[in-house]
C-alpha cells in the first residue's frame, strides 16, 4: 500500500486532478491505493475491465476508478475514460513518496574534472571517472560506476551495481536497474588462419530521455558511432542489446530478448520474451513480435508475427495448430500407405467391357 499521510485526501480533490467525475460521496477520504484483493476503506483501486466487477464487489476498498459505472454499488467511484492511466497519475501525484536529495556519502571515488549537478544524491563505493558529468537531482545508489567522459542527465537513476562506461551517455529521467551494464565491448572478431582476433570497440552507447532499462541487461558499445536506445523506450530484465543496434521511441522489450548487431528497430515496436533478432535487420513502426520468435528478415511496419523463423501470426497460428495433430496424420498416412501397397499386390484385372449397345 502506498500511503499519503494520515489526514488523507478528499475524492473530489483527486478527482479534479485528473477531470474525473465523481458518483457517490464527494468528501469521502482516501489515504492510499491498492489492489482489489487488498484494499481496505482508506483505499483507492482501479477496475480495468467488466472482469473484474465481482472482484470489486467482494474489495473492502474505499472508492473505485473505472471507466464505466459500475450499477448497484454504494461505495464512491470515480468516472474517467482512462482509468488505467489516470491511477497511474493519482499515484504519483499523491501517493508517493517524493524522492530527497541524500547528498554525497562518504567512500566516493572521482577522477579530475568531474562534474556533480545540484541535489545530487550519491550512496557509498561510487566511482567517477575522469570528467564524468552527473546532473542535476541525479541518483546514483551505491556501487555505481561512471567510466571516464560519461554523462547522465538531470533527474535520472541508477540502482546498484549498474557500471556505465566509458564516454557513454545517459538522457534526462532515465531509470537503469542492478546489474546492468551500459557500453560493454560489442562481440566482435575476425577470424584468420584458424584464430579469432578481437576487433576494438570504439564507438558508445546513447540512452535518450525518459528510457527505462531493467535489471542485469547489457547494451553494447557500437564499434564505430552508437549503439541507441531512443526517447521512452522501456527494457525488461535480461536483455541483450548487441553493438551498433538502433531502437526507437517508445518501444517495449520484455525479458530475456536478443537483437544482434546492427540491427534497427523502429518507434512503437514490440518484442515479447525470448524472441530473438538476428544481424543486419529492419523492424518497422509499430511491428509486434510475439515471445520467442526468431526473426530473421525484414519486417514492415505494423507486421504482426510469431515462430520460429517468424511469420505472420495468423501462419503460426495455423502451424501450431497441426503441429498437435502431427502423430493424428502421421497414424493416417501410415494406413493409407499400406492400403496403397495392398492395391498394388494385388493381380491385375482386365479393363471392364462396356456393355453392347442394343
Amino acid at each position: 500500500m502506498a500511503f499519503l499521510h494520515t489526514t488523507g485526501i478528499r475524492l473530489d480533490e483527486l478527482a479534479k486532478a485528473v477531470n474525473a467525475q465523481v458518483r457517490g460521496a464527494r468528501e469521502t477520504i482516501l489515504t492510499g491505493v491498492n489492489n482489489l484483493d487488498g484494499a481496505g476503506r482508506g483505499d483507492l483501486v482501479c477496475v480495468t475491465g467488466a472482469r473484474f466487477i465481482e472482484a470489486a464487489r467482494r474489495s473492502k476498498a474505499g472508492a473505485f476508478l473505472v471507466a464505466t459505472p459500475l450499477e448497484n454499488f454504494r461505495r464512491p467511484q470515480l468516472i474517467t475514460p482512462n482509468p488505467q492511466y489516470d491511477f497511474n497519475r493519482l499515484i504519483n501525484q499523491f501517493f508517493t513518496i517524493p524522492r530527497q536529495s541524500t547528498g554525497i556519502a562518504e567512500g566516493l571515488w572521482q577522477g579530475e574534472e568531474v562534474e556533480i549537478g545540484p541535489d545530487a544524491s550519491i550512496g557509498p563505493f561510487v566511482t567517477l571517472g575522469h570528467r564524468a558529468k552527473i546532473g542535476a537531482r541525479v541518483t546514483l545508489f551505491p556501487g555505481v560506476y561512471v567510466g571516464d567522459d560519461a554523462q547522465i542527465g538531470d533527474d535520472s537513476i541508477v540502482h546498484p551495481n549498474v557500471a556505465i562506461l566509458e564516454r557513454c551517455i545517459i538522457g534526462s529521467r532515465v531509470i537503469v536497474h542492478c546489474g546492468t551494464v551500459i557500453g560493454s565491448e560489442g562481440f566482435g572478431y575476425v577470424q584468420h588462419e584458424g584464430r579469432h582476433h578481437k576487433i576494438p570497440q570504439l564507438g558508445n552507447v546513447i540512452l535518450e530521455d525518459d528510457v527505462e532499462i531493467g535489471a542485469n541487461v547489457t547494451i553494447d558499445r557500437g564499434t564505430f558511432g552508437h549503439t541507441i536506445v531512443k526517447r521512452g523506450t522501456k527494457v525488461d530484465n535480461l536483455v541483450q542489446i548487441a553493438h551498433n543496434v538502433a531502437v526507437g521511441e517508445d518501444c517495449i522489450l520484455i525479458a530475456q530478448v536478443g537483437i544482434a548487431g546492427s540491427t534497427q528497430l523502429g518507434n512503437q515496436v514490440m518484442v515479447g520474451g525470448q524472441a530473438g533478432l538476428v544481424e543486419h535487420i529492419t523492424v518497422g513502426d509499430r511491428a509486434m513480435i510475439a515471445a520467442g520468435a526468431g526473426v530473421e528478415r525484414n519486417l514492415d511496419p505494423g507486421a504482426v508475427v510469431a515462430g520460429r523463423p517468424a511469420v505472420k501470426l495468423e501462419t503460426a497460428l495455423k502451424t501450431g495448430a497441426l503441429l498437435y495433430r502431427l502423430p493424428e496424420l502421421r497414424h493416417q498416412i501410415i494406413q493409407m500407405e499400406k492400403r496403397i501397397r495392398t492395391l498394388e499386390s494385388q493381380p491385375h484385372q482386365s479393363k471392364v467391357r462396356k456393355p453392347k449397345k442394343r
